[in-house]
């Protein structure tokens, strides 16, 4: 009876500790608690931040202060509803053949769905969000689409589904690299003619990673990236020199942030303001002064300063430390995930919410010039953050998957092989 209870007690699941719930380890079956802790933190904390800096906008512009902040939790309930499906549903369906079909798959279909929506926002789309007159929203009934959000979890799943049938090939320069990069051109080319750069930068840094980790020959990577950078260098610097450009503009913001504060460096030096005005620990929770109209886009790209402003340099650095932990989780789900498909999502999903991250935060503090990349979970958009929450609930799903082999829980559990009998002596 003993032996029994002890067994019994072995069996049954443990309950995490501390150090469990904040390192992401799980058993078969037991999604990432740590992951789940920093989305839920970022989630929450990204919504009050946003209505405490969108506050004197929403009231200039709709006499409601908390119009921006309804609308972002609103979103908020449909992603997370997204995330908790999303979450239990298997990832591997993804790249399944549909019923009926042989080689048609929810990748492809999702992939051109979105291609699609890109050529349709160009002719249909409207400049709701204030993108300057740029196309990148489009109406479906009562939904206001942003398809340049959706086009990123579409590239990873179908990058991570090509990828893992390519399987050995990938090192072949035609495969691993021409390939993606004419797949990757055609959602480029069309969000480029939206003027959407900053959704250009970031498919571009997904893809870059996707491709590295799908076994892409590094030699030939590597003088393919050199050119581009090139390429890239030469145009920026040409335009740098056209009087007046996009471009041109940007750079002198960024070099000189109060040469020109009533005209073209406001916005930059409003945010520069607004970071140092915080101080150690903040002027406090919606005392923000920089927010009543003085920084522009308090609600998208420049949510961050006003939470330096309101919780100062510790409030800050404790919400940019989970973004940190979070991004480290991923990685990690995806280093010990079972498949190849699991893990090229995982990297590809990490990889975008870090990069969103780093480049929003060196722009707000001008380290790198105004590029229009918004905070993960913190600005406002309610296609970025339900799909953020989708992705989170796909990378949920992957942690479920990881370590064990598909036909057994544990390797106790696989059948012992039979020991060949000893041979006699002579």
């Amino acid at each position: 009876m003993a032996t029994a209870a002890a067994n019994d007690t072995t069996k049954r699941r443990k309950r995490p500790g501390l150090w469990t719930l904040f390192v992401g380890g799980s058993e078969k079956g037991d999604l990432s608690l740590s992951f789940f802790a920093y989305v839920m933190i970022l989630l929450v904390g990204g919504i009050v931040m946003m209505a405490s800096a969108s506050y004197a906008w929403a009231y200039s512009d709709h006499g409601d202060g908390l119009y921006y902040a309804k609308l972002q939790a609103r979103s908020a309930v449909i992603g997370f509803a997204a995330m908790i499906f999303f979450m239990k549903m298997d990832y591997h369906n993804f790249i399944r053949p549909l019923p009926g079909f042989k080689k048609l798959n929810l990748a492809t279909v999702l992939f051109g769905g979105v291609a699609v929506l890109l050529v349709a926002v160009l002719i249909i789309g409207n400049d709701e969000g204030g993108s300057m007159g740029a196309r990148r929203w489009i109406d479906i009934g009562p939904i206001n689409l942003q398809p340049s959000e959706v086009a990123k979890l579409a590239l990873i799943i179908f990058f991570a589904y090509l990828m893992e049938r390519d399987g050995k090939n990938m090192n072949r320069f035609g495969v691993g690299i021409c390939k993606y990069v004419v797949i990757l051109s055609l959602y480029v080319l069309l969000i480029a003619l939206e003027k959407h750069i900053s959704g250009i930068i970031l498919i571009g840094t997904i893809a870059i990673a996707m491709i590295l980790c799908g076994g892409a020959n590094i030699k030939q990577f590597v003088l393919l990236g050199i050119g581009s950078v090139a390429a890239a260098v030469g145009y920026i610097s040409w335009q740098a020199n056209i009087p007046d450009s996009y471009v041109q503009t940007r750079i002198r913001s960024w070099k000189e942030p109060f040469a020109d504060v009533l005209n073209d460096t406001w916005q930059t030096a409003n945010s520069i303001i607004a970071i140092g005005s915080g101080g150690l620990f903040g002027l406090g929770l919606g005392n923000s002064r920089q927010k009543y109209l003085y920084l522009p886009e308090t609600k998208n790209d420049f949510v961050f300063p006003i939470v330096c402003e309101e919780i100062g340099f510790i409030g800050a650095l404790a919400i940019i430390i989970v973004f940190f932990l979070l991004i480290v989780e991923g990685y990690s789900i995806a280093v010990r995930c079972k498949d190849r498909s699991g893990m090229l999502i995982a990297v590809g999903i990490t990889t975008q919410i870090g990069i969103q991250t780093v480049l929003n935060l060196a722009v707000v503090s001008n380290l790198i010039p105004n590029t229009g990349i918004s905070l993960p979970f913190f600005s406002y958009g309610g296609t970025a953050l339900i799909i953020q929450l989708v992705e989170m609930g796909i990378m949920l799903n992957i942690s479920q998957q990881r370590y064990y082999p598909d036909k057994y829980d544990n390797a106790d559990e696989a059948p012992a092989k039979k020991k060949k009998p000893a041979k006699a002596e002579k």
